[in-house]
């Protein structure tokens, strides 16, 4: 039997299937582990910026299929369209059974307002310069094959994994102006809208704070990405959390003390529920 754990919303982003940067095989483990009411998919989840028909391996094509299979199994499927599968754009407002394409969401949650959308709205460098932002977007793409080569070799001498990215973008100045004004941004907007959440990708760096200026607070969400942080956002008991695949793999969701003084048969039950193998079917 397996064990997965029962979230209300489980939020995925920056993805970028079709890419060698893609960490299909860790997202695939994730989604496995979980028995989420509503899957949101906010942007780049297939990179059609950088689409080759030479390279979408059967992980690729094994995460597409399991989030098909959520929906076929009553989960609300919601693709939010970002920059790298604008594309998508024309089809905003489509629903085809559980699955739905928008270009942004606003879900009430016991009382408080989320606002649901990708980011890239606010990157003046993809609004204005398309082909520059592709650009980078390769050069990104090369390095995290780079990066990839320097893991395997560190590795095999037993020694932790690097990110260059994360290096570089932690040490350049501009990038971390970049950051922080996309989250002032964006949380100024959410204020000003009334919102209590606002839940962004795009930027692959996982957050979770509260963010507040004269007018107003608000909470502001990234879910990161699945190229380096391999992050995720759930929202159960009426609590967000960031899950990191790297630290918490299976570990249970506590909403309050009162869940966790729980026994563990009740508690096992509050936060899992329990696939049973499939019969085989007699010849």
């Amino acid at each position: 039997m397996n064990l997965k754990r029962k979230v209300e919303i489980a939020v995925i982003s920056d993805v970028h299937l079709g890419t060698f940067g893609c960490q299909a095989k860790q997202l695939l483990t994730y989604l496995n582990s979980i028995a989420p009411k509503t899957l949101i998919l906010n942007g780049d989840i297939i990179d059609i910026w950088q689409f080759k028909k030479r390279y979408f391996p059967k992980s690729h094509l094994k995460v597409i299929k399991k989030i098909m299979d959520f929906a076929a199994n009553g989960v609300n499927v919601v693709y939010i369209t970002g920059n790298h599968d604008e594309m998508l754009r024309k089809f905003a407002d489509t629903e085809i059974g559980n699955i739905s394409i928008v270009n942004k969401l606003v879900l009430d949650l016991n009382g408080k307002k989320a606002w649901f959308f990708h980011g890239d709205v606010f990157d003046m460098s993809i609004q204005n310069a398309k082909w520059l932002a592709k650009l980078g977007g390769w050069g990104y793409d090369l390095l995290i094959v780079m990066n990839g080569l320097v893991n395997w070799c560190l590795e095999k001498l037993g020694k932790e994994r690097y990110s260059l990215s994360k290096k570089i973008k932690n040490g350049v100045k501009g990038a971390v102006k970049y950051i922080n004004d996309f989250e002032e941004v964006a949380s100024d907007l959410a204020i000003q809208n009334g919102y209590d959440y606002v839940i962004c990708g795009h930027i692959h760096q996982p957050k979770m704070l509260i963010k507040e200026n004269k007018y107003g607070q608000t909470t502001y969400l990234n879910s990161g990405d699945w190229v380096e942080n391999f992050t995720a956002l759930e929202y159960q008991f009426k609590r967000w959390k960031i899950y990191s695949y790297n630290n918490d793999k299976l570990s249970p969701f506590f909403g309050d003390d009162d869940i966790k003084e729980m026994n563990t048969q009740d508690l096992i039950a509050a936060i899992t529920i329990v696939e049973q193998p499939k019969s085989k079917k007699s010849k």
